[in-house]
């Protein structure tokens, strides 16, 4: 599954079966789970003071801004990976 195919804006879920219904509904809420963790982590690490004027830090907008960027990278080489077991089957 590429970036691009979930882009398109013009997918048609009444043709998923409700078994396939089920499982993206699954698949959804385990990423927004996934999502509310990492926030909780890169938060946790990255925010060291309090927020002055609505505003982190430049050290905390960097830490911050690289925490997200590994948690994705590192989504994204388990989706491959697991597209890639996918087509072996």
């Amino acid at each position: 599954m590429d970036t691009s195919s979930l882009s398109q804006s013009n997918l048609d879920l009444s043709k998923l079966s409700d078994y396939d219904k089920r499982d993206l509904q699954q698949q959804i809420g385990n990423e927004m789970q996934k999502v509310k963790l990492q926030e909780y982590i890169c938060w946790n690490k990255c925010i060291t003071g309090g927020i002055s004027n609505g505003k982190l830090s430049g050290k905390e907008e960097s830490c911050t801004t690289n925490c997200v960027e590994r948690f994705l990278e590192a989504n994204m080489a388990v989706l491959k990976h697991l597209e890639q077991m996918r087509g072996e089957m």
